[in-house]
């Protein structure tokens, strides 16, 4: 097999950092935390972790509204503990593959504030956007994943986003 198929027959093994390891007691597991179990890891017999987003984000959606890609949200460590898990991952022979959940930003990240200021910039197009019924109401019915409305008005752009998975109207207490 190719390097290049690696992952063809590949065990990868996911872990959520929130509910991992908590290396530091603060009841919430982090990047610390999987280096910590990466023996334990290894021992299953895995090609490959796959982690879900650990990025810097407002924690709305349990770390799925990524405010910063380039960055590690202080909750689960910092760009160091990450190089750590890198090496120590790579230390015993362990691909290391992030979910990179591009469709997931939070309100707060660049690409998003960018969009939505006007219909005419270079990132008016990055997210769904559509003019509001007669009425004034939501494009349509569409529902979230997680329930209640797919739309959100922004004032800004004079026009509705479309939100997948975050329901604006439920309110997360994570700390």
């Amino acid at each position: 097999m190719t390097q290049k198929q690696w992952y063809k027959g590949a065990v990868i093994y996911q872990v959520y950092p929130r509910s991992f390891q908590d290396s530091n007691n603060d009841g919430i597991g982090d990047l610390k935390g999987i280096i910590n179990r990466i023996d334990y890891i290894k021992s299953l017999g895995v090609d490959a972790i796959w982690i879900s987003p650990f990025f810097k984000s407002p924690m709305k959606d349990f770390g799925y509204d990524i405010s910063d890609y380039r960055d590690i949200d202080p909750l689960f460590g910092d760009l160091n503990d990450f190089d750590e898990l890198i090496s120590q991952a790579h230390d015993r022979n362990i691909k290391i593959i992030i979910d990179q959940v591009l469709s997931h930003t939070s309100d707060q990240h660049q690409w998003f504030t960018d969009s939505r200021e006007n219909q005419n910039n270079d990132k008016a197009d990055w997210y769904v956007w559509a003019e509001a019924k007669d009425d004034g109401t939501a494009p349509n019915n569409w529902l979230s994943i997680f329930g209640g409305g797919a739309w959100q008005w922004e004032p800004r752009r004079g026009q509705y986003y479309l939100h997948n998975f975050f329901n604006r109207t439920t309110r997360f207490k994570l700390s």
